[in-house]
């Protein structure tokens, strides 16, 4: 049986994403091709909890996290790298427009990839 499609981020900016046709304000969440808002608002208060849907998937689901950080590309806070690290899972860290790209890029070559994506 052949896997779905993942959806495809169209556009960004202006606070939000417009992904599959869907325009979502604010940060997204995309854990097994499944797209949702995300509580996530600024990389300094970013918890490891923000994480759990990611965490909960899995090394089945997921092998590694592009985290989008914004306007510019900035690095995690470290209980969040550690927590995903423990969870054996990779995490790539780059601007939102790049983590964006590489998503769509990743997603359609069939890999399992998450992406937390703050707004810009």
């Amino acid at each position: 049986m052949l896997k779905p499609q993942p959806p495809v981020i169209e556009t960004y900016g202006a606070g939000g994403f417009r992904v599959a046709g869907q325009r979502i304000e604010g940060a997204i969440l995309l854990v097994e091709d499944v797209v949702r808002p995300w509580s996530a608002t600024t990389l300094a208060r970013l918890q490891v909890a923000d994480f759990a849907d990611v965490i909960a998937a899995g090394l089945v689901a997921v092998e590694f996290v592009l985290l989008g950080t914004g306007a510019e590309t900035a690095i995690a806070p470290r209980p969040v790298r550690d927590a995903l690290k423990q969870a054996g899972l990779g995490l790539e860290m780059m601007n939102t427009p790049e983590a964006c790209r590489l998503y769509n890029v990743l997603a359609a070559d069939g890999r399992r990839v998450a992406a937390a994506l703050l707004a810009v």
